[in-house]
């Protein structure tokens, strides 16, 4: 296995007296995607919260291609390359793509020389090319996101993450609001960022979605790992035990 893009090592996390997460540790490798499955106050959130920058662990490391991280904020988390995309994605309903992707971030260029005004060209562009290498193809880039169906929202969503050359996505329930359709298209973004090498960390309550995408599963209890299975190697079944403590 080549070096992971990410790894974990030992992550405590404890907020007063509750432990919310224990002695917690998982790798993701270029290409590969790791599912998080578990109950709900399995301790999930607080994991990719850690992961992410929302939250300064209170024991263990984090390391980014081999280089130990120490992350205040999630701006700091997504300026190495890890993105995380929430249930909500975060999207301003009422612009179009190229707006949503420099969201916050928005390109400048000089009118007459000196008026700075939205560079608009850039922004649709980015928006062309990034919906390109997802494979996505919109008539109408210019239209407000809220036009958009689940699928497509999230392909935006995602989008705005490659743009900003994301390293490692993780993907918080992304099939969770949508129709079959939708989820079968979303399954396919996710395949799409295995094959450019990128790291996925998929968290999902669908146990189908988890063995049509992920490479490994890992699962947690009550804030530990309770087991970590190869897909290819395990069945519903067991994964289910482990969820529950069988």
């Amino acid at each position: 296995m080549s070096e992971p893009l990410l790894e974990v090592r030992h992550l405590s996390k404890n907020f007063g007296a509750v432990q919310a997460l224990q002695d917690v540790s998982l790798a993701v490798a270029p290409g590969e995607v790791v599912a998080l499955a578990g109950d709900n106050g399995a301790g999930k959130t607080t994991l990719i919260k850690a992961i992410s920058g929302v939250y300064r662990p209170s024991s263990g490391e984090i390391l980014l291609k081999g280089q130990p991280v120490d992350f205040g904020s999630p701006q700091e988390a997504r300026e190495q390359g890890i993105e995380t995309i929430y249930q909500d994605l975060a999207l301003a309903d009422n612009l179009s793509i190229g707006a949503n992707i420099f969201l916050g971030r928005e390109p400048m260029r000089r009118a007459f020389g000196f008026l700075p005004v939205l560079d608009r060209r850039k922004m649709a562009e980015a928006a062309k090319e990034t919906m390109a290498l997802l494979d996505f193809h919109v008539n109408r880039m210019e239209a407000p996101v809220s036009n958009f169906s689940g699928g497509q929202r999230q392909a935006v969503a995602i989008g705005r993450a490659v743009y900003w050359n994301a390293q490692i996505l993780i993907m918080d329930e992304p099939t969770a609001a949508l129709g079959v359709p939708e989820q079968r298209k979303v399954i396919s973004l996710i395949h799409q960022l295995k094959a450019q090498g990128r790291g996925v960390i998929f968290i999902s309550h669908n146990l189908q979605d988890i063995f049509a995408v992920s490479d490994r599963i890992v699962v947690l209890r009550r804030g530990v790992a309770a087991g970590e299975r190869r897909i290819a190697e395990t069945t519903h079944d067991e994964v289910v035990k482990l969820m529950v403590g069988g």
